[in-house]
Parts: C-alpha cells; sequence; structure tokens
C-alpha cells in the first residue's frame, strides 16, 4: 500500500466552514481504512496529537493545530441488507450528508428527508445525533463501523453502544477524539414512510402551496425553509446553530412564563423538562444582528455566529462567552455550544 501523502504546514481555512485560516502542522487526506491506520498507528505518527475532521461544519478554530490533521475521504454507498419493509444504506463516513439524503429520496427510501441540507459529513452525523425539523437521525440509524485511534482496533457501533441524546452521543461523551468512524449503516424505509411535518413551517409551507407530503416534498421544502432563513457557508463563514436548545425543568419553564408569556417551547426527550429555543433566549438578550468587528450574530437567526471574512476563531469564541453570559444573566439559563471549538 502506498501511504498516505502528508504534508506539512497546511491552511485549514478550505476545510472548515467558519473559513477560519488557521494552519496544521501536518495534514493528510485519506481515502482508504489502509491510509488511516498508517496515519494512526505508523511510528513516526502514533503519538503525535490528532484531530480528525469531515465536512469542518460543525468546528471552531481558535489557533493553530499542533500535529497531525486526518481529512476523512472515505467513500462510497451500498446495501448491505434488504427486506420488503427496509433498505439498510452503508455510507462511507466521507460522503456528504445532503448528498447522502438526496441519494436516498430519489431510491424512495424514507426517513432523512427532515435532515436534507445540513452541512457536513456522513461520519459526522452519529457523533451528535444531528436533527431539525421533528427528525433525529437515530430514527434511521442501524449501525457504524470505527477504528480506535490509539490501537487501531476496528469496531462495530449498534444503535443501543452509541448512547444518543440530543445532540449527543457516546463519541462526544465517553469516546470523545477516541475513535474514527469509517462507515454508518442507515435502516431507511422502502414502502409505509412515516412522513414527520408537525414541527416548524413544513405543514404550513405545504398547505400554502398545496403539495402532498411527499419524501420529496417534505424535502423540498425543508431546503427551502433552511435556504431562507440560514446563511449558505460558502458566501458567509458560520457552522450553522452555534448553541444547543437548553432543556429545562418543566418548574423552571413555568416561572419564566410568568416574565414572558410569550416564551415558546417545545417537549424534550424527558417529560419533565421543556425545550427552549435558544435563537430566542439570544434574541431577547439584544444580541440578533448584532456585528463586532469581523464577526457577528446572523441578521435573521440568532442561533448563527458568522465570520464576515478576516474573523478569528478567538473572536468568535468571545462572542459566544458573551452571549452565553447574558443569557445566564437574563433567564438564568445556561447555553451550551454545539460547535466542537479547538
Amino acid at each position: 500500500m502506498q501511504p498516505p501523502k502528508i504534508q506539512q504546514n497546511v491552511t485549514l481555512q478550505p476545510y472548515n466552514t467558519f473559513g477560519i485560516a488557521v494552519k496544521a502542522n501536518f495534514f493528510a487526506t485519506i481515502h482508504s481504512k489502509e491510509e488511516l491506520l498508517y496515519c494512526l498507528q505508523h511510528p513516526d505518527w502514533k503519538t503525535m496529537p490528532k484531530l480528525v475532521m469531515g465536512g469542518g461544519s460543525n468546528t471552531l478554530f481558535t489557533k493553530n493545530f499542533e500535529g497531525l490533521v486526518i481529512k476523512i475521504n472515505l467513500m462510497g454507498l451500498k446495501i448491505v441488507q434488504e427486506t420488503e419493509e427496509f433498505v439498510y444504506l452503508q455510507v462511507g463516513a466521507g460522503e456528504n450528508w445532503h448528498q447522502t439524503v438526496l441519494y436516498a429520496i430519489a431510491n424512495d427510501w424514507g426517513g432523512i428527508e427532515n435532515l436534507a441540507l445540513i452541512y457536513g459529513s456522513v461520519g459526522a452525523a452519529p457523533m451528535q445525533n444531528i436533527g431539525a425539523y421533528g427528525v433525529e437521525l437515530k430514527q434511521s440509524f442501524h449501525s457504524l463501523e470505527a477504528v480506535k485511534i490509539n490501537t487501531g482496533e476496528e469496531l462495530t457501533f449498534d444503535h443501543a453502544a452509541c448512547q444518543f441524546g440530543y445532540r449527543q452521543s457516546i463519541f462526544k461523551q465517553a469516546l470523545k477524539n477516541q475513535v474514527v468512524i469509517t462507515t454508518v449503516t442507515l435502516r431507511l424505509t422502502k414502502r409505509n414512510h412515516q412522513l414527520n411535518t408537525s414541527y416548524g413551517a413544513i405543514s404550513q409551507v405545504l398547505a400554502s402551496t398545496q403539495t402532498p407530503p411527499t419524501l420529496q416534498s417534505i424535502a423540498q421544502t425543508v431546503i427551502q425553509i433552511r435556504q431562507s432563513k440560514l446563511p449558505n457557508p460558502e458566501q458567509i463563514g458560520n457552522a450553522g446553530s452555534f448553541f444547543k436548545n437548553p432543556e429545562i425543568p418543566r418548574s423552571t419553564f413555568e416561572g419564566l412564563q410568568k416574565n414572558y408569556p410569550q416564551i415558546p417551547s417545545f417537549a424534550a426527550e424527558h417529560p419533565d423538562e421543556v425545550k427552549i429555543p435558544a435563537g430566542w433566549l439570544i434574541e431577547q438578550a439584544g444580541w440578533k444582528g448584532k456585528r463586532i468587528g469581523n464577526v457577528g450574530v446572523h441578521k435573521d437567526q440568532a442561533l448563527i455566529l458568522v465570520n464576515y471574512g478576516g474573523g478569528t476563531g478567538s473572536e468568535i469564541w468571545e462572542l459566544a462567552l458573551k452571549i452565553q453570559q447574558s443569557v445566564a444573566e437574563l433567564f438564568t439559563i445556561v447555553l451550551h455550544n454545539e460547535v466542537n471549538v479547538y
């Protein structure tokens, strides 16, 4: 096997959607499991700090990376199992998530249509259990394959082993920075699709256009909604939602309602908790549309921090901390960032 080409002193600006101009001491693009094992196990690289990257859509760099950045380009989509009801689609971790959604829809496979136009790679999707418009990845997830960073051991994780929660998994907790996901297998419906139009504006848009709900129409509606209110990272640097929607005790929510009768909420996973839109909290704290130098809060969506060009990761992180502080002072709610900060 030819070892992967490992470059020195590489800018990471093209590899993160914030467009932050930091550098990596070493950088390798991986196209096979063998190349990955080389980077993890070869004596030249085994003890070096490593950062595994997919699409860079959930990453904020505040400084140069003093080690080896491994860019995952493991590709491929194949059916590994099929029944009358389901198709099990194994997808390489380097595949683009949105293109995978479109591929499923083109084949009339259901389950991930509400997750259209989420930026990033397939390998990153289970790490934070991506979700949007009432659907989470865990609902269509079957299993994944991974490699342990320190030993090169190949592992398989079923649904239970991933310990999925709200924007959460074992890969952001006990196994953070310990494994590299190489493939993800999705269980997609072939018929009797469970269409979800209850969340956000999907049902209103479909009703206004008199379009019946189908896999295609739901995905197109989600794309239309997202494009109308979320900035394209190719046009302005951002990483999508910077903060998670906080889940708070129902009693705390009822107390907040007395001062803020209009406070919106959604059901949380735990029946004794309520989910509050972080964007609403940030907007109430006066941050929506605010710009500080080259960074700021998006004018249409307060949940998104943006780099107008030339901003540094430290400036964005300082802005995030100020937002957290003001929301905590106003509502006694702590916002947790969804984006990984390095």
